[in-house]
């Protein structure tokens, strides 16, 4: 009896483990459940604000991405920028809110909720979500709070950028945490500015003295704005600040900054003048080495940088995918065809006129009107456009004031490398030293031994291949037409002349003056009257010094 009563206590303790042990057990995994539940952002509140994002009122619109913000979803800046840039509609069918790029005649659809892709829809079924500025602005201050995180330094360093345009208690609560992990200086400089810029509005002098004092190195337009905000006067004449301490810093910090500002304008002045300095030395260069070795006054050069520019095009045109590649192949492109057809010109039209200038300049005019009419009726009597590649785009912001573009950049530096090209090709090869021979002194050449016929050719060549390059960069500033080159083929000719006829120094150094001249008299005089006073200045210059600047020796000089 008692092993009996034994064996039942010993399987009633087995099975009551056994239920306690499978009791703890679904405690624990409901413990954990109910732990990685509250870690996880609420998909349901998530999903609902983003339909909400479908109603017709901005003003549900604008409750819905505050919502949106309080559920801290990784998915929510996603979907901010989807409806800002444009790209945010739903499904006509069953009010689906996808995400849309458009790919030809259709639009890619990815679910805004769950990013399933969905597939193509054309534009009929789809129904774009709009926005207004004002909703723009709240989703830009939106995108900017959670880009806070960001890992990329030039993605917060924008972010801080824009919840500077409007302070709020909240957005400045996030500034003074962002400084406390901030580590990058151009974003922590940002945060700064953001507080200097809270603390003016503040009634704490000793503070507000402090921030103006950090904001007195600061070039961005809405420090400055605040700075005179201060100095101005209502009305009625009075000071809006009240504090005489206040204004004077104030106004001590906007000298600072307005002396900045110009000193930045004038580097920028000077960097536009380089800029258009280099191409009239791309564009002249050929000319004087062609004015200078055999005495020709091309009209047609203006059209030999033309067809440059439109071998550019042609050669884009030719590889679309490859837009990034095709200046490494459109510059010894343009600079064979225009060399080719120069050579063409010279010995089957200018090579019968030497020694008679004025029908020389007349037939090189005819020439000019010919491939005018040649590329108008071959290519387009409109303006083509060509692409700027990828490493040409876009500009280096050195600061708020002060950002210079790509492309000129490349093209001064490309300019000077031409330039450093040709020298050595005058100083360093044979042909340099025919040139050099033929242009001091023709006769004394021939009797050398010199073939001066070839040498011509070989110049008017070498000048006309130069020109075709100055089209490949003149491409990359503006828009390629047939007329193009009429534009610049009297500014070519006042730069040779300037410098010097045949001299590659006086041609560098009159290109870049009359570029940052001109820079500098357009923003008072205008760019005509700019360009009127240039040639004034050149004429009264060339009677004292009717040579140029740098007066080439021999046969150059004779004429």
């Amino acid at each position: 009896m008692k092993n009996t009563t034994h064996y039942g206590q010993s399987l009633f303790r087995q099975k009551f483990c056994s239920i306690s042990a499978f009791i703890l057990l679904a405690l624990a995994q409901a413990f954990v459940a109910s732990n990685s539940f509250a870690n996880e952002p609420d998909s349901n509140e998530f999903s609902t604000a983003v339909n909400a994002l479908s109603a017709k009122g901005f003003k549900a619109k604008s409750k819905a991405i505050a919502t949106l913000m309080d559920v801290t979803d990784p998915r929510t800046i996603t979907v901010m920028r989807a409806i800002r840039e444009g790209k945010l509609y739903y499904r006509k069918q069953d009010k689906r809110i996808v995400i849309a790029d458009k790919t030809n005649s259709d639009y890619i659809i990815v679910d805004a909720i769950t990013n399933e892709a969905l597939g193509s829809s054309p534009k009929r079924k789809l129904k774009k979500i709009s926005s207004n500025n004002r909703l723009r602005r709240e989703l830009g201050r939106a995108i900017a709070r959670l880009s806070l995180s960001n890992p990329d330094a030039n993605v917060r360093l924008s972010a801080i950028n824009e919840i500077n345009k409007k302070l709020t208690d909240k957005s400045i609560a996030l500034l003074r945490a962002a400084q406390s992990t901030e580590t990058n200086a151009d974003v922590l400089a940002a945060i700064q500015m953001g507080l200097a810029l809270a603390d003016l509005d503040g009634s704490d002098k000793t503070a507000r003295l402090a921030a103006i004092n950090t904001l007195r190195d600061n070039l961005r337009n809405e420090t400055k704005q605040r700075l005179i905000a201060i100095v101005a006067k209502d009305d009625q004449g009075q000071y809006r600040e009240a504090d005489k301490d206040i204004r004077q810093a104030a106004q001590a910090a906007l000298k600072t900054i307005n002396g900045k500002l110009e000193f930045y304008h004038f580097i920028e002045t000077a960097f536009f003048g380089l800029s258009l300095g280099s191409v009239l030395l791309l564009i002249a260069i050929g000319l004087a080495i062609t004015f200078g070795v055999m005495g020709v006054i091309n009209m047609a050069h203006g059209e030999l940088m033309m067809i440059g520019a439109y071998t550019t095009y042609l050669v884009q045109a030719a590889m679309p995918n490859y837009i990034d590649y095709s200046l490494l192949v459109a510059i010894p492109a343009a600079f064979v065809i225009a060399g080719l057809l120069g050579i063409a010109i010279e010995r089957g039209v200018i090579r019968h006129l030497y020694g008679r200038p004025l029908e020389t300049l007349l037939a090189t005019f005819g020439i000019s009107l010919i491939l005018q009419q040649l590329v108008l009726t071959t290519i387009s009597a409109q303006n083509v456009i060509v692409s700027n590649p990828s490493w040409m785009s876009g500009s280096l912001q050195l600061n708020p004031a002060l950002s210079i573009t790509y492309n000129r950049l490349f093209i001064v530096i490309f300019s000077i490398l031409v330039f450093v090209g040709l020298l050595l090709i005058l100083k360093k090869t044979a042909l340099g030293l025919h040139v050099r021979a033929v242009s001091q002194n023709r006769t004394m050449a021939r009797a050398m031994g010199i073939k001066t016929d070839w040498v011509d050719a070989m110049t008017f060549g070498l000048g006309s291949g130069v020109a075709g390059i100055a089209g490949v960069a003149l491409s990359q500033l503006t828009n390629v037409g047939p007329n193009m080159g009429q534009s610049y083929i009297i500014d070519s000719f006042m730069v040779v002349v300037f410098g010097g006829v045949g001299n590659l120094w006086g041609t560098l150094v009159g290109a870049l003056s009359l570029g940052v001249a001109n820079k500098f008299l357009e923003p008072w005089a205008g760019t005509v009257l700019a360009k009127i006073l240039v040639l004034v200045f050149i004429i009264l210059f060339i009677q004292k010094r009717p040579r140029g600047l740098f007066p080439q020796k021999g046969r150059a000089a004779e004429h």
